[in-house]
Formats: C-alpha cells, structure tokens, sequence
C-alpha cells in the first residue's frame, strides 16, 4: 500500500469531525417528515390508550358475577368503540366491542366466542379472571413518557406514533441541501441519442437517488465540461447557494482531472485518496465563499460502482452527521462464504456478493469497478480487510444493501 492512502476508517472519522449539525432546526407536517432526524426528544402528551378499552368484541362484565360457568347475566347496554357507556350495575353484562371503552364497575371481557346469547341475556361458558381481555389505559404510552430518541431518523412507524399522540408536527432538524455534479466530456444525459466514444451518465441519476433516500434537499447541476475554468465557476456557484457539493470523476490525476486544481483554487482538501477497493481517488474538503463562509465538498471517483461504493460509504454517514442522526452505521451481518477468494488485496475491500439459499455469500463474478450490474445483482457488500483471502466457509463481515442505502 502507498503511504499516501488513507485508511478507511481514519478517513471516515476525518469527514465527520467536519460534520457540524445545521441549525436551527424546524416543525414540519407528519406527512414531510419521513425520513427527517427527530431534532429533540418527543414525550407524550397523552396516555395511549386514553381510558381503560376492550381487546375483543364480546361482553363486559364483574367477574364475581360469574361464579360457576353458564351464569346468566341480563346484556342492559351496547358499547362500541368511540362510544362510552353507562356504569355497569352488579349483575349485568354490557355487549361491547373491540375498542370501546370499558364501563366503569366492569373488571373483564369475555370474548364471545366463550358466551351464548340468550334473548336479552348471555350465558358466559368459562369463569373469566379480573383484568382479562382488557387493554388498560396507558399500556402503550404513558403521559410525559418519551417515545421517540432525538437523533432517530423517522420512518412510518415513528409517524404513526406521533399520530397516535395527536401530534400534527414534529421538529425535525434541517436536510442538507446537496449540488449535484459530474465531469467528463464523454457523458450524454439518459434520453440523448447515442454517439461514438460516448457513454450515459449512471452516477449522477443513482447518487441523487441515495442523497434524497438519506434526507438531503438535491440540486442536480448537471454535467461539467472537462475545462479547469468551468469546473471552477461550477463548484463556485454550486458552493454558494448549498451545504454540500458532490462531484462526480476527474478526482483522479489524469490530464483532463481539473477537480482536484479547482477545488484547490476555491478552498482546500483535506485528505485525497483512500485505502479502498472499489473508490481509491475520493476527496474531501470544503469551497470558500464570498462571505467568508463554506460549503462541504466531496469528490468521488468516476467509475460506477466506486462512485456507487464510496457514497455508501463516506456520504451517507456524512449527511446524516449533518443531520444530527444517533446512528451513522448501518448493521452489518456475519455470514459464511460460499466460496473461494484467493486473490487478496493491499486494500480494504467491498465485494458486492449475494445471499444464496443456503444464506452464504456468493461473490459476483465479476468485481471490476466498471460494471455497475454487479450492484444489481447483489444484495450488499462484503467488508472484506486488507490482505485478505478466504475461502468457503469463512464467515464474513456483510453489509446489506437495504440498511446502507436508506
């Protein structure tokens, strides 16, 4: 390995000291917040359930009403959810169904599948026990209680929850707002007609799909020709008016890379190239602004699945620590391998592999950063350490796709 590259996670942990919440942060409707950073610990203003309700549809009652199974009991009410009902009197039974509240006097339900009815009265067929069937008040939350984490990026169950508080809105911290861009002469826009020495722009389309999975508010600024003074004016006016800038290829040190100067021009890099296969040409450092300000920048590498890998790996964590997110890593599982890797790398490694039916990991076929398929194909990332081989059987750190790109 070159002295130069940085390690991973020495590289990792490099970006997110830079990764300084935004504030301050904002009340958005439930409906806006999917996906949002909970900016401050949510306590219920409420007891959920508010009173005392039934689990079942069938029949409350005072258990020492029924002494012996078969006890008839007159039904004197008709209680359905929404609808709260008289007092229950001693020796009477009230029809009830599934949610409504429980009547005062009555310690139990009994489903009705357990009871017969009898003209206006019922039969109840086994002893019921105090408490039975009845979901108390509070079971779920209790009032001053908190029920959601600051820090905890909010998915739908989380809004259900603050729904079920009466909560209409929820202070959530700000999204990044993130300027998307690539290089290279040679990249056409999905939709243009083909043409010689040109290819289609995967990178962009794919990484404005993660940023937005991941919180942030994309700008796409399209395409940069490869020219030193319009990566300059791009990554200018891209700084200007957002918290982050992605670029996507000419990090490298090619002839036509004008990144790396233009960046250099604008502000500074604070570290360039990473033990990492796919992904060694990432960058990150920060544009200057007019106003003596900044804006965060990211580089990533050009081919596909590098660029793909890299943001997986660097950007979301990034972005999340942006916005104040308690978790920054996705879980990861240990699995055995289904077969043979003999070829070991200098590098830290990032196989894209598959689950068989066995639940081993199967390696694609291919593993060349160009070939975006692979990613397809699989279903996470194998985390393999540097100068390692393995072989079938060895149990394997995975990174599944379903965590790493929400």
């Amino acid at each position: 390995m070159k002295p130069d590259l940085l390690d991973v996670d020495a590289a990792l942990q490099r970006m997110l000291a830079a990764a300084a919440p935004r504030a301050p942060a904002r009340r958005v409707p439930l409906a806006q917040a999917l996906g949002a950073v909970l900016a401050a610990p949510l306590r219920s203003p409420l007891d959920v359930p508010g009173a005392d309700n039934s689990q079942m549809d069938g029949y409350a009652l005072r258990c020492a009403d029924v002494t012996e199974p078969g006890a008839r009991l007159p039904v004197t009410q008709r209680i359905a959810a929404g609808h709260p009902g008289r007092p229950l009197v001693a020796g009477e039974a009230a029809r009830i169904f599934t949610g409504a509240p429980i009547p005062d006097g009555a310690d139990a339900v009994v489903p009705q599948e357990q009871c017969e009815a009898d003209g206006d009265a019922v039969r109840v067929l086994q002893l019921p026990r105090v408490g039975d069937w009845v979901r108390r008040r509070g079971c779920d939350v209790a009032a001053g209680a908190v029920v959601l984490e600051a820090g905890r990026r909010l998915g739908p169950q989380d809004l259900g929850q603050a729904a079920s508080l009466g909560l209409g809105e929820l202070e959530v911290a700000p999204r990044p707002r993130v300027a998307l861009l690539s290089t290279g002469d040679e990249l056409l826009e999905p939709g243009e007609p083909v043409r010689d020495g040109a290819i289609y722009d995967s990178n962009r389309p794919m990484l404005a799909a993660m940023l937005r999975a991941w919180g942030c508010e994309v700008d796409d600024c399209g395409r940069i020709p490869d020219r030193l003074d319009a990566t300059v004016a791009a990554l200018r006016d891209a700084a200007a008016t957002h918290d982050l800038v992605v670029s996507c290829g000419g990090v490298s040190v090619g002839g036509e890379d004008h990144v790396k100067p233009a960046v250099q021009q604008l502000g500074q890099l604070d570290m360039w190239q990473i033990a990492m296969k796919p992904g060694k040409p990432l960058a990150f450092g920060a544009l200057h602004r007019a106003d003596g300000s900044r804006a965060h920048f990211v580089g990533l590498p050009g081919n596909p699945v590098s660029s793909f890998v890299t943001c997986a790996m660097f950007v979301r964590p990034f972005v999340l620590a942006l916005q104040g997110a308690a978790e920054l890593q996705p879980r990861t599982l240990r699995l055995p391998a289904a077969g043979d890797w003999p070829r070991a790398d200098r590098r830290r490694e990032f196989l894209r592999a598959r689950i068989d039916a066995d639940g081993a990991l199967e390696l694609y076929p291919n593993q060349n950063s160009a070939v975006l398929s692979s990613a397809v194909w699989g279903h996470g990332l194998i985390d393999n350490p540097p100068g390692q081989a393995f072989r079938r059987g060895d149990m394997l750190r995975f990174i599944p796709f379903d965590g790493l790109l929400t």
